[in-house]
C-alpha cells in the first residue's frame, strides 16, 4: 500500500467513525438541547452540524469531487431552530456518505492536485485533511457538549476499559 492511499484510507476511516458518534449525541438530545446556547457567541450543537454539512459538502463534494457549491456558510451559524435531531442526522450523513465515496475511489495521483475551495488555493490532501481535522474538532465539541447536557459516558472508549493502556473513567 503506498502513503497515498494509506492516507485516502485513513482519511476515510475517520470520517466514517465521527459521523455515527456525532449521530448517538444527536439521538441523546432534545431538540432544544440541539439549539441551545449558552450565549450568542456559542454555536448550538444544530448550528455544528450544519455547519459539518456545509463545510464537507464544499470541500469534499464540490472542491475535490466536481459537484456545484451550493453553501450558504453564514446561514449555517445564523439558524436558531427548525430542524429536529433525526434530520439534522440524515442530513449530515449523507454529505458524510458522498464525502467518503469520492474519498474512497479517488485516484491516488489526484492528490497533489492544486484546487481552490472558500477562496483557499491548495492541494486535494490538504482540502481532505482540512475536512478530516475541522470534522474532528467540532465532533469533540457536540460530544462534551451532549456529555454536559446529559451527564452520560457515552461510551465510545468502553472497549478499553481495563486495558493497561486505559484512563480509568476517562471515556468519551
Amino acid at each position: 500500500m503506498t502513503i497515498e492511499t494509506n492516507f485516502l484510507n485513513c482519511a476515510a476511516e475517520k470520517l466514517a467513525e465521527l459521523c455515527p458518534r456525532i449521530e448517538t449525541c444527536l439521538g441523546k438530545l432534545t431538540a432544544d438541547q440541539i439549539w441551545m446556547r449558552g450565549t450568542e457567541n456559542q454555536n448550538a450543537v444544530g448550528n455544528l452540524v450544519l455547519h459539518l454539512n456545509g463545510n464537507v459538502r464544499q470541500w469534499i463534494l464540490s472542491g475535490v469531487g466536481g459537484q456545484p457549491n451550493v453553501r450558504h456558510r453564514d446561514e449555517e451559524f445564523a439558524a436558531r431552530g427548525g430542524m429536529e435531531p433525526q434530520a439534522l442526522g440524515r442530513l449530515l450523513r449523507e454529505a458524510v456518505d458522498q464525502a467518503l465515496a469520492i474519498i474512497r475511489s479517488l485516484p491516488p495521483e489526484r492528490l497533489a492536485e492544486e484546487i481552490t475551495v472558500q477562496g483557499y488555493d491548495g492541494t486535494v490532501l490538504k482540502a481532505i485533511f482540512h475536512v478530516v481535522e475541522h470534522f474532528s474538532g467540532h465532533t469533540a465539541q457536540i460530544i462534551f457538549i451532549t456529555k454536559m447536557l446529559t451527564g452520560e459516558d457515552l461510551g465510545f472508549y468502553s472497549h478499553l476499559s481495563g486495558s493497561p493502556h486505559s484512563n480509568a473513567g476517562k471515556t468519551a
